[in-house]
C-alpha cells in the first residue's frame, strides 16, 4: 500500500498558489531623454566598439612624409604632419590585420594604359606607383636632407614583402635618396633579396631563398663617404658615395606598371610591404 504524503495547508495570510497576488516590481520609468532617443529612432546601446587603430600608433611617424599612388596619373597624393598622426587609407596604408605592423600596399602604375585601381606615379620621370614615407626633420615640417659626409646617420627597419606584381615581381621596401636618384635599396626580384647600388639594381645578393612574409632587419650607417649595410644584425657590404642632400624611405615601391605586367587592375596586381619597426638617429 503505497503511503500518501499530504501538504501541509497554507499558513495564514497566505495567497494559495496560482491565486491572489504578490507586490508587483515597480517598471522602470524613461526619461524624457530617453523617450526622445527612442521617438527618433536611434539606439540606447552601450559605447560604440573602439576606432581602428592607424598607423602612428603603431610606428613613431612625427618625422616622415607618406606619398599614396592615389593622385592624378604623374603625381602622387601627399600626406604630412598633423594631418598623417591621425591618417588611414585602407588598401593602401592601414594597420595590418595582427596589429603589430603597418601594411604599405602600391598597385601596378598606370601608364598609356590604365585598369580598375591602378597607381599614379611619383612624376613625369617616374614610372611605378609607391605607397611610401619620407624622412622628414622639425616634427613632419622639413624634408631631411643631410650630407654624407658630416656626422653619421643611421636607419634601422624591420619589414617583410607580403606580395609582388606579377610578370614583373619586383618591389623596393627600403632606399638611400639623394637629392635626384637613389643611392641604394632594398629590393625583393622574385624570391632574391637585393642591396642595389645606382643603376646596378643587383649589386649583394642577401638571400636567394626568400619566402613571402619572412621579417627581416636592415639597418644603414651613413657617414664618412660611405653607406655601411647590414642584415639581420651581419654587415652585408659597404657602398661609396659623397652625395649631398640625403634622406631615408621605407615601404612599397612596386616595380612594375600596366605595360609590363598583367593584369592592369591594382585590385589584385599589386606589391606590399608590411613595417614593423623603425628608427632613425643622426650624430
Amino acid at each position: 500500500m503505497k503511503s500518501i504524503t499530504k501538504t501541509p495547508p497554507p499558513s495564514p495570510g497566505t495567497p494559495p498558489r496560482g491565486l491572489g497576488s504578490f507586490p508587483k516590481t515597480p517598471r522602470p520609468r524613461l526619461g524624457f531623454l530617453a523617450v526622445a532617443v527612442l521617438a527618433s529612432g536611434l539606439s540606447l546601446a552601450g559605447p560604440a566598439a573602439a576606432a581602428e587603430p592607424v598607423p602612428a600608433q603603431v610606428l613613431d611617424l612625427a618625422d616622415w612624409k607618406l606619398a599614396l599612388p592615389t593622385g592624378p596619373l604623374t603625381k602622387s597624393t601627399h600626406v604630412a604632419q598633423p594631418e598623417l598622426a591621425t591618417f588611414s587609407l585602407n588598401p593602401w596604408f592601414t594597420v595590418n590585420s595582427a596589429g603589430d605592423g603597418v601594411r604599405f600596399r602600391a598597385p601596378v602604375a598606370c601608364t598609356t594604359k590604365t585598369g580598375p585601381a591602378c597607381g599614379s606615379t611619383t612624376s613625369t620621370n617616374t614610372r611605378y606607383a609607391r605607397s611610401e614615407l619620407r624622412e622628414m626633420t622639425n616634427r613632419g615640417s622639413t624634408e631631411a636632407a643631410w650630407d654624407m659626409n658630416t656626422g653619421t646617420h643611421t636607419f634601422e627597419a624591420t619589414l617583410a614583402f607580403l606580395k609582388l606584381p606579377s610578370v614583373k615581381p619586383q618591389v623596393v621596401g627600403m632606399q638611400v635618396h639623394d637629392g635626384s636618384d637613389d643611392v641604394t635599396t632594398i629590393r625583393l626580384d622574385g624570391t632574391k633579396l637585393w642591396v642595389s647600388e645606382g643603376d646596378s639594381p643587383r649589386y649583394k645578393l642577401l638571400t636567394d631563398r626568400y619566402s613571402l612574409g619572412t621579417k627581416f632587419t636592415v639597418k644603414y650607417v651613413a657617414g664618412g663617404g660611405k653607406i655601411k649595410i647590414y642584415y639581420n644584425g651581419s654587415r652585408a657590404t659597404t657602398i661609396a658615395s659623397n652625395a649631398p642632400a640625403n634622406y631615408f624611405k621605407v615601404g612599397a615601391y612596386t616595380q612594375a606598371n600596366c605595360d609590363n605586367s598583367t593584369p592592369c587592375d591594382g585590385n589584385v596586381n599589386y606589391g606590399e610591404v608590411h613595417v614593423y619597426r623603425t628608427r632613425v638617429t643622426h650624430q
